[in-house]
């Protein structure tokens, strides 16, 4: 078991958080296998990262939808030519071209032969969400192909969380999961439900191939978002072929393509390299009933002795076990063998122990059930409030203030990595940061060997500094501090020599 969780935790990194990284050189790809596969060298780093994170989610989850599986290591590894790849993606009935390539290749391998157990888990899945997925898709007529992306997005996991808070099969950031009227509250979280994500996640693919008119680029642009695809498209002279603006996309974006072909191509031919689906736990046939009033996940399961791992696998959108039917009616999903049951039991199933599992000082802590992850604000911390200057990428925003990205992306509900000028951050600096933006003023001026050291405030520029100080003039301040032009930002330190 202890060997099925560690292969999980690689195959949740390498589709859902994208850690596959391809750096592939022009024209061709280099022979050593870590390159050749697209692995990046902090590759370990961000597995340790996400297997903090799945055993945070273990610890909430205890009731997985997959049985247990032994890896059996001696099966034998399938190499076959090229042409056999071609043809067989070529026979695929697909309205997103599957191309084959080199690139295409380190990943079909990667499914088939290094990953081909989990790759059974999640063709065992497939079972229970593809007729869900496919329902949605041909209501929106959109191509069926497209019930592959939430393998890439989460490995068919609705409670998975990627470091930044994207959530759920379809990885919806906060913000996007709002845009698209998804319900995210204290209680529910509908980035979650599988049929509400699904409708969600159609509507925004059909608004990007609005935009793009090319699934392919409607692919990219769903995991990097339409900014950075403009930006790829722009550098690429205005061409508008995914693999004429591969090299201008972001890193972990370029494999996501790739990826997404090699996910059908598994899919479809597993038999041909032996990998065996494996079976849920979960019921293929279920329905769903309304809820009217305040239920509690553990009362059907202790009335009508459901499993509650069960009802929490078919429900994953309740954070806390409860339906918080007061002001609208909600779904439950139940076996549909239990449907029967729960209506000749309705009024004994909302009255079996409502004092304990509604009374506040004995409810469930959130902590135990949600997989919500976002980052905290730091203690100590001061919030401050940057507007996007020309020129600015989030990372570099990030260094400038000390903070990573992903908590920017965090603190700000933000898609991927894509601002606009003029945007306002919310960044929590430290004390120290907080001091040199001027928001909190030091006890003491700083003063080292006869020069004054000033920290930039938000508005300055070299000539208004210069103004302060009798004598001083803005060329002298570039100078004395090597600066490369006039431009400063806040919370920058600058040496200004002092005249009497």
């Amino acid at each position: 078991m202890k060997k099925f969780v560690i292969y999980t935790i690689t195959i949740a990194l390498t589709l859902t958080v994208n850690s596959l990284k391809s750096q592939v050189s022009k024209p061709a790809i280099k022979d050593s296998t870590m390159e050749r596969i697209g692995l990046s060298s902090d590759f370990n780093n961000n597995l340790d990262s996400l297997l903090n994170l799945w055993y945070v989610q273990q610890s909430i989850d205890s009731g997985n939808l997959v049985t247990g599986i032994e890896i059996d290591s001696t099966m034998p590894i399938i190499n076959l030519p090229d042409s056999i790849y071609t043809k067989r993606l070529a026979k695929i009935n697909s309205l997103i071209d599957l191309p084959y390539n080199s690139i295409i290749k380190s990943y079909i391998s990667m499914y088939t032969q290094n990953k081909k157990e989990l790759v059974g888990v999640m063709i065992g899945l497939s079972d229970y969400y593809f007729p869900i997925f496919e329902e949605i898709l041909d209501l929106y007529q959109l191509p069926q192909e497209f019930r592959f992306l939430p393998i890439i997005e989460s490995a068919l996991n609705p409670r998975a969380v990627s470091r930044v808070g994207a959530t759920g099969l379809w990885q919806f950031m906060y913000g996007t999961g709002r845009m698209y009227k998804l319900t995210i509250n204290s209680y529910v979280d509908e980035r979650r439900d599988p049929i509400a994500s699904t409708h969600a996640a159609a509507r925004f693919i059909k608004d990007l191939y609005s935009i793009y008119k090319d699934w392919t680029l409607v692919i990219a642009a769903y995991n990097c978002g339409p900014g950075n695809v403009n930006k790829a498209i722009r550098r690429a002279g205005g061409k508008k072929n995914y693999w004429d603006i591969y090299y201008y996309l972001p890193r972990e974006t370029r494999g996501y393509v790739p990826a997404f072909i090699a996910a059908n191509y598994a899919y479809y031919y597993h038999k041909e390299h032996n990998i065996k689906p494996q079976p849920i736990t979960v019921p293929l046939t279920s329905d769903t009933l309304m809820v009217n009033q305040l239920l509690h996940l553990q009362q059907v399961s202790e009335v009508l002795g459901i499993p509650i791992n069960l009802l929490r696998d078919l429900n994953p959108q309740y954070k806390l076990d409860v339906i918080p039917a007061k002001d609208r009616a909600f779904a439950l999903k139940l076996p549909a063998d239990a449907v029967g049951p729960f209506i000749d039991k309705e009024k004994e199933i909302y009255a079996y122990k409502d004092s304990v599992y509604f009374n506040r000082k004995n409810s469930i802590n959130p902590i135990k059930y949600t997989s919500s992850y976002q980052y905290d604000i730091p203690a100590g911390s001061v919030r401050y409030n940057y507007r996007v200057q020309s020129g600015d990428v989030l990372g570099t925003i990030a260094e400038r203030y000390g903070v990573t990205a992903s908590q920017l992306r965090s603190w700000n509900n933000l898609y991927g990595n894509l601002i606009r000028i003029n945007q306002k951050l919310t960044i929590y600096v430290s004390q120290k940061m907080a001091i040199q933006l001027g928001i909190i003023t030091p006890t003491k001026p700083k003063v080292e060997n006869g020069y004054i050291v000033y920290t930039v405030k938000q508005g300055d520029t070299i000539w208004t500094i210069a103004k302060q100080y009798p004598g001083v003039t803005g060329d002298e301040i570039i100078k004395i501090n090597n600066l490369k032009s006039d431009r400063v930002y806040p919370g920058q330190t600058l040496k200004i020599k002092a005249k009497s």
